[in-house]
């Protein structure tokens, strides 16, 4: 199925999550890291990214970043893809790297800024790849060591960060330092780890079906920030999904969508839920998935709920549709 737009827009802040295909290695040696690090470097110059937050550790990434001149989308589609290649290309190896899509989480800046640099930047203490704050200050593979003046990253907006502690550097240090060492004992804090550092399964365009439903979203894990925010973003969105759908009025529910299928191939929703394999009813859930995800912007997952199939199913049968098949689909 095509991939639903991820909520985006210059100055956007992302807490973006990549992991390793199969919990394999996605970093071997510092080369590779080196290599990945370059590569960030060189979108933050660009223009595309500004980096606050970063930690490298063997299996997965996260970055804190904002949006500049291009969307997160095509930024992370450069870094990833050139590192893939020459990852293999070191390594001797070929197919995928990365499990899955990159999770990114759009989140309020204030305070989830400062709560997420410190929780990225803790990743080696959690992991006990470091034993304390002072092995931290000296460990290369994360923003930090830039932070407090141990490490040279010119691409790393790290005065951004310390603007909060103060005005003059030497005090914001230390008291950037204190934050670091008031999280060491919080371990994984729930409502970052509960929140938004879930990946968002569905696109953005899955967040106005569930509001269009009826829906609680306030709540939804794909956002990190308070009431207001979510609004805000929810607003957004729904502009967005509107152009790039091109919907006008109400997206119908699920049940309505399986009635109208139904009722044009002479069959019943039960059967469309159920496991009949009849060349009739195979057809009908190929069409709903289509009309669902394609037209109305639903997320392979939400339909694989409702038909009671998998994810990986819904998302085949969305994709195989020929344009005849869409025609005859009722809008």
């Amino acid at each position: 199925m095509p991939r639903q737009p991820r909520l985006d827009a210059p100055g956007t802040l992302h807490h973006v999550i990549g992991r390793g295909i199969e919990r394999n290695k996605i970093f071997r040696s510092p080369e590779d890291r080196d290599d990945f690090l370059s590569r960030l470097a060189g979108l933050c110059k660009a223009g595309a990214l500004s980096v606050y937050a970063w930690a490298l550790m063997d299996r997965h990434f996260h970055l804190l970043v904002r949006s500049g001149n291009q969307s997160l989308a095509q930024s992370m589609r450069k870094l990833l893809t050139g590192y893939v290649v020459n990852f293999n290309h070191r390594h001797k190896r070929c197919g995928h790297l990365f499990q899955n899509r990159y999770k990114s989480i759009v989140c309020e800046e204030d305070p989830y800024l400062l709560e997420l640099t410190r929780y990225i930047h803790l990743n080696p203490l959690r992991a006990r790849i470091v034993k304390n704050l002072r092995g931290l200050d000296r460990y290369p593979w994360t923003g930090h060591a830039a932070i407090v003046g141990r490490g040279k990253r010119p691409w790393q907006d790290d005065k951004a960060v310390l603007a909060y502690f103060g005005k003059r550097r030497e005090q914001a240090v230390a008291r950037y330092e204190k934050y670091m060492e008031e999280g060491v004992g919080m371990g994984k804090k729930p409502d970052l780890v509960g929140g938004g550092l879930i990946r968002s399964m569905g696109g953005w365009s899955e967040v106005i079906s569930l509001r269009r439903r009826g829906d609680q979203v306030a709540s939804d894990e794909r956002i990190l920030g308070g009431g207001e925010f979510v609004e805000e973003l929810l607003s957004r969105a729904e502009e967005r999904v509107r152009q790039t759908l091109r919907i006008k009025g109400r997206v119908p529910a699920l049940k309505s969508l399986a009635e109208k299928v139904a009722k044009r191939g002479r069959i019943e929703v039960t059967e469309l839920r159920g496991r009949s394999r009849r060349r009739e009813v195979v057809r009908g859930r190929r069409l709903l998935s289509q009309l669902a995800v394609k037209r109305f912007g639903y997320s392979g997952a939400s339909v694989a709920r409702f038909l009671g199939v998998t994810t990986s199913l819904v998302n085949r049968m969305a994709k195989s549709g020929e344009p005849s098949d869409l025609d005859r689909i009722p809008k």
